[in-house]
């Protein structure tokens, strides 16, 4: 008997998943990116622009120079208070002087798309959003000044070595004797006398307070310019020898809020690699 022929049946498994065109995975990309983005800038992590030369020579942003990108910690007020020498962004107090036209849109999308832009030089910064050094908090005194020049807190001069001197021999502004209340901060400039900050804004005095419910976040970093990369310091200028400024520092914070970037580059160079090489064969 003549063996049986034919053909013989291969099991060539799964076929392979399709990768989707370039073109539909481009807006994809870019859609969860702008999530994540939102997310992390909105709890965790925001940049900021640093717009004058007021935290000079802390923080850039003097006119004709390319203002410094700071990463602002959200995090770390949800567990305590601003403390003295913490350099913070906040609102704008209404006590405080208008810093003319406003330079955001009444509508959130476009005010968020604005500020996203800014960062890239797109956009104004919000003169909203102001950046200062923390001070004195509630229920402390303070005043300007003695002798040698120093801001006092409760009767005791300040170590403020972050300060920039190129003003020379000239004064501080002065200003009397003040209680912070409760809930409140004194908020200075590094660049003392380029500072429109709570000596003088809205005419000074109890006008010049910012309420802790104002503050944004932490100054941390300068992430760009690229020659400007360093931390932000924050030391206590009440304290004769403060503890190194980056102690306990969460330094996944950095991270967090580059990540979105990174991750849509990434992935952007390799569905353009996909497409070069389909295009080639």
């Amino acid at each position: 008997m003549a063996p049986e022929t034919g053909a013989v049946a291969t099991d060539t498994g799964p076929e392979p998943k399709k990768k989707r065109p370039f073109w539909v995975e481009l807006p994809i990309l870019i859609g969860v990116a702008l999530v994540l983005t939102i997310i992390i800038q909105s709890f965790i992590a925001r940049v900021f622009v640093i717009p004058s030369e007021s935290m000079e020579q802390t923080l850039h942003g003097c006119t004709g120079c390319e203002g410094d990108r700071i990463l602002v910690d959200r995090v770390v007020y949800y567990f305590r208070d601003p403390a003295p020498g913490d350099v913070v962004v906040f609102k704008r107090p209404d006590t405080w002087d208008d810093d003319g036209p406003a330079t955001r849109s009444g509508n959130a999308v476009v005010a968020w798309l604005q500020d996203f832009g800014s960062q890239f030089g797109l956009a104004e910064p919000s003169n909203e959003d102001v950046v200062k050094r923390v001070i004195a908090v509630g229920g402390q005194t303070v005043e300007c000044c003695d002798a040698q020049q120093h801001v006092l807190v409760d009767g005791k001069a300040l170590d403020e070595p972050y300060i920039n001197s190129s003003y020379g021999a000239e004064e501080q502004r002065k200003f009397d004797k003040i209680t912070i209340p409760a809930g409140m901060l004194w908020v200075m400039g590094d660049n003392r006398n380029a500072s429109a900050d709570s000596r003088i804004q809205g005419g000074g005095g109890s006008n010049g307070f910012v309420p802790v419910d104002n503050v944004i976040g932490k100054a941390r970093y300068i992430i760009l310019p690229p020659s400007r990369w360093q931390g932000v310091g924050d030391h206590n200028p009440q304290a004769l020898s403060a503890p190194a400024w980056q102690s306990g520092l969460p330094a996944g914070i950095g991270i967090a809020a580059a990540w979105p970037t990174l991750w849509l580059g990434r992935r952007l160079r390799a569905a353009l690699t996909r497409g070069t090489d389909k295009s080639a064969g």
